[in-house]
This record gives structure tokens, C-alpha cells and sequence, in this order.
């Protein structure tokens, strides 16, 4: 069972190797980031399998990597909004303008 763990961990870091491959090479930058998210989720699985072959002793460090992974996510959008905007709460609050009356 362990050989058979250890080569699907093999495995993934194989295809790990393409996500990186666009990573480095994207065209858009939502690309390179959908990649980054594929090599956080395979890196969390190849993580867990290894420690699924040995003691189970790796599990915090795959917990660990995918909240990595989720706060990149988070901060990739916070960047590249179609508005620019940032953190929600720097930004300063206006009261909407009145229209004018007509009549």
C-alpha cells in the first residue's frame, strides 16, 4: 500500500511540473493564477499522501498549505479588481448626491 501512495504522490508532482510550467509562462495573469491555485491543491494532496505512507505526521503542514493557498486566491483578487479597489475599510464612506428637483 505505501509503494502504491508514494507513486500516486509521484504522480502529482509530475503534473505539478505543467501547472508551474504556466505559471512562469501564462499569457494572462488569471492564468498564471489559476495555476498557482492547481499547484496549492496538488501540493496539498501530494502532502497528504506522503503522509498517508508514512505516520500521518504531515497533515498540519497540508492544512497549513492550503490556507496559503486560499489567502493567494484572496489576494490576487484584491489586486486585480475591475475597479481598483482595495480593503473595504480604508475606503471612505460619501453620502449619494441628491438630484436635482425638477418642477
Amino acid at each position: 500500500m505505501t509503494t502504491w501512495l508514494i507513486t500516486l504522490a509521484t504522480l502529482l508532482l509530475l503534473s505539478l511540473g505543467g501547472a508551474l510550467w504556466r505559471v512562469w509562462h501564462g499569457p494572462e495573469p488569471a492564468d498564471r493564477m489559476m495555476a498557482a491555485q492547481l499547484v496549492g491543491t496538488g501540493g496539498v494532496g501530494t502532502v497528504l499522501l506522503l503522509g498517508a505512507a508514512t505516520d500521518w505526521g504531515m497533515i498540519d503542514v497540508a492544512l497549513v498549505l492550503a490556507l496559503l493557498a486560499a489567502f493567494t486566491a484572496v489576494a490576487f483578487v484584491k489586486a486585480h479588481s475591475a475597479d481598483g479597489a482595495g480593503d473595504p475599510e480604508e475606503e471612505e464612506t460619501t453620502a449619494p448626491e441628491e438630484e436635482p428637483r425638477r418642477g
